[in-house]
């Protein structure tokens, strides 16, 4: 029987997060991708402006910093809105927002920016990597740094329930300064390792998905996910309001004067 050896990463943090990599989003994958958090003057931006702003609010009125971003069921929008959110928190932060992806079966973060994962949060924690400031990149110009991760087939418990993650979640936490740390999470319902990684967490914010979530599965996820604290929700692709059929207010000339 063979005994796994855990790398232990003391002496190689604080993370310095200034000497991290600088990643240049690709600005063809952005606009398909419709991550519009980066840039102040696309008048798309408003709704994660208003989102950012409630966020932050709760997060201080609380003291959290380490904040789940969840869903009910998967194709609900959450690692489109976690990328956008973050981005748009990063723009009025005084501290770095990070955010880290933890849906490991999925992976979606670095497709949503155009990043070529060689080596993310999966790594380190199998085991292969021993020290986090080479797995995280900040975004040129910006208080934005993303800990992308690569797909993981299978295991996954194993790996959320390791002291590997553990070591991850206590690190990020005790050396990362004040920064906001978001975390894109699996759908609740897909499996249990949304339940396991948020027993290490703050917070949570959930993604409902317009005319397919029903209250039922939310009270469902509440449930699940209790005692850790809800502190939001957040309705996509919403058909009415001040948004159009996106939820985000895609294409309201009503507020474009304002972002000219």
């Amino acid at each position: 029987m063979s005994t796994a050896v855990v790398p232990s990463i003391t002496g190689q943090l604080p993370m310095k997060l200034g000497s991290l990599p600088i990643f240049t989003p690709d600005a063809e994958v952005l606009s398909d991708q419709l991550i519009v958090g980066l840039d102040s003057r696309d008048s798309r931006s408003r709704a994660f402006n208003l989102l950012r702003t409630t966020l932050a609010k709760r997060m201080k009125e609380n003291g959290h910093r380490l904040v789940g971003i969840t869903s009910a069921t998967p194709a609900a929008g959450k690692s489109f809105l976690s990328l956008n959110l973050a981005a748009s928190l990063s723009r009025v932060s005084e501290e770095d927002v990070i955010l880290v992806d933890l849906d490991l079966r999925r992976a979606s973060i670095a497709d949503g920016v155009g990043m070529q994962v060689k080596r993310g949060v999966s790594d380190f924690l199998g085991g292969e990597l021993s020290d986090l400031a080479l797995i995280g990149s900040r975004v040129q110009d910006t208080q934005l740094v993303l800990f992308p991760t690569k797909q993981v087939a299978q295991n996954t418990a194993e790996l959320l329930t390791g002291p590997n993650f553990e070591k991850f979640i206590s690190d990020l936490r005790q050396d990362t300064g004040d920064s906001v740390i978001l975390f894109d999470l699996p759908p609740a319902f897909a499996n249990d390792d949304a339940m396991l990684i948020l027993s290490q967490l703050d917070a949570y914010v959930m993604i409902i998905d317009s005319g397919k979530t029903n209250a039922k599965q939310v009270q469902e996820v509440l449930g699940m996910l209790h005692p850790v604290p809800c502190i939001g929700t957040v309705l996509n692709r919403y058909n009415g309001g001040f948004a159009d059929n996106y939820g985000y207010g895609y294409g309201s000339s009503a507020y474009a004067k304002y972002y000219d």
